[in-house]
């Protein structure tokens, strides 16, 4: 058992590491900052190529991942996260094709106008500057986070998961290879290489060297890192999305929104979570749903309404209607109308996504101007709250936060804005 003075020793070093590591990454964020669309894509498609030309060596270290994934009683998901199969190192390589493929936000202007004085006066899109990202579990997000901060203009430090410590290196390797082949420096990406908790705890509170962090992982994670960031956080902490099945709906658009929405995948943050559905409605759609719901193994948890239309439906409980169920499980509720829904979403939402299915454009409008959440949406499915769905071509994150960026995070939302001023020689009278 290690003493308190080793612990303290070794919290110490992890702390002059990070520390290093920030100062490093302060000074590449200048460069990479500078640094013109054409090469940022050099360096993505040189990363590619990278990950291309050394698959046995990613393949190698994943197995090493695997193997102690499996002899420390990992579940079968999170070994399916873990694994890098040639599948997902061809997706690694397309989504850097892709990324080079996206517009570059950098240096962008808009709103420049004239102002009485003579000047122009607009708005300049910059890089954040470094950007810290934790996560867990799937290897393959070190390089969308890498590649989404190199095109953005931002330098970054990853911190991936003890679990996939061998799979991050061996990309890292990669990532650096390629910064180098493009003329950037190596310190633009790079990957803490310990295992040790303090590294997440020096990340979240260097200011000095950090100017954002984006949590990706479970509620443990993202709850400790809201509570003791120094740093300003990106981030979602729950997804309970809500679709409400109004009595003006399409009933075929109802069923196949709310069957989608919930069994199209079931682990994910824009799964629905809580169905809401009319009273006008419920009699008739319901038994339909509850039908296709059970062919897909769906555990239904209802009102007292929903229980007497559905007999085989369970009560559900007042913690059901703020839960994160992120399994086949569903909770069902019946009300009087749409306002009645969009208090239970007020009241039990956690301002991800929620959708309305209804032909009623008066209420359609209503239901996207008063829902407060980061994805409102009006006759689809919940599951297309996603930065590919909605053509940022990859996202960092969904972000549920109401300052500075919200819903799915791009390359724009790893950017600030800065006024800049034109002129030609004019004083303050």
């Amino acid at each position: 058992m290690n003493s308190p003075v080793a612990d303290t020793a070794d919290q110490q070093s992890t702390r002059a590491r990070l520390e290093a590591m920030g100062r490093a990454a302060r000074a590449a964020a200048r460069a990479i900052a500078r640094a013109d669309t054409g090469t940022k894509n050099r360096a993505l498609k040189a990363i590619a190529a990278q990950l291309d030309a050394q698959r046995d060596s990613i393949a190698g270290a994943n197995g090493k991942d695997m193997q102690a994934g499996r002899d420390n009683g990992l579940d079968a998901a999170l070994l399916d996260r873990l694994e890098l199969t040639d599948a997902r190192i061809d997706g690694m390589i397309e989504g850097l094709a892709q990324i080079a493929e996206l517009p570059d936000p950098v240096g962008e202007i808009e709103d420049l106008k004239y102002r009485p004085s003579g000047i122009q006066v607009g708005k300049m899109r910059v890089p954040l500057g470094v950007v810290g990202i934790i996560y867990e579990s799937r290897p393959n997000v070190t390089i969308d986070a890498a590649s989404l901060c190199l095109k953005s203009g931002n330098a970054t430090i990853l911190r991936g998961g003890s679990e996939a410590l061998h799979s991050n290196g061996a990309i890292a390797a990669c990532i650096a290879a390629g910064l180098k082949e493009a003329g950037l420096p190596e310190e633009v990406v790079q990957v803490v290489d310990t295992t040790d908790r303090e590294a997440v705890g020096a990340m979240i509170s260097m200011p000095e060297y950090v100017d954002v962090i984006v949590p990706r992982g479970g509620t443990g994670l993202i709850e400790r890192v809201s509570r003791d960031a120094r740093v300003p956080v990106i981030k979602h902490l729950h997804g309970v999305c809500h679709v409400y099945l109004d009595d003006r709906a399409d009933r075929e658009k109802a069923f196949n929104i709310a069957l989608n929405a919930k069994t199209h995948r079931y682990g994910v943050c824009n799964a629905m979570e809580t169905l809401l559905v009319a009273d006008g409605i419920a009699d008739e759609i319901l038994p339909r749903l509850a039908a296709a719901y059970r062919e897909k193994g769906v555990e239904l948890r209802g009102c007292e309404r929903t229980q007497q239309i559905l007999s085989d439906c369970v009560a559900a409980s007042e913690a059901d209607w703020s839960e994160e169920y992120l399994a086949p499980v569903l909770a069902i509720r019946v009300l009087a109308d749409m306002d009645a829904a969009m208090d239970h979403i007020a009241a039990y939402g956690s301002g991800h996504t929620e959708a309305i299915v209804t032909e009623d454009y008066t209420r359609a409008r209503r239901f996207l101007s008063e829902v407060d959440s980061s994805s409102v949406m009006v006759n689809a499915s919940t599951r297309f709250a996603d930065g590919f769905e909605y053509g940022l071509g990859a996202e960092i994150g969904i972000s549920t936060d109401k300052i500075h960026a919200r819903g799915p995070v791009g390359l724009e939302g790893l950017t600030s804005q800065k006024w800049i001023v034109l002129g030609d020689g004019q004083i303050r009278q």
